[in-house]
């Protein structure tokens, strides 16, 4: 009987991690990229209301 291989298994799981990680990170990314613009004020524009 063949003995388990416990490295093949273990980089089959890194692997998968790794993609499933990936993945998250892309789609965090295409969410953020549209609602940039919207969040970050005019470079211009001074919002403190400090300007005396």
């Amino acid at each position: 009987m063949a003995k388990p291989n416990y490295s093949f298994e273990k980089k089959q799981r890194e692997l998968a991690k790794k993609k499933k990680q990936d993945e998250k990170l892309a789609k965090k990314q295409a969410t953020r990229e549209p609602g940039q613009a919207e969040d970050t004020p005019p470079a211009g524009s001074d919002s403190s209301g400090g300007g005396r």
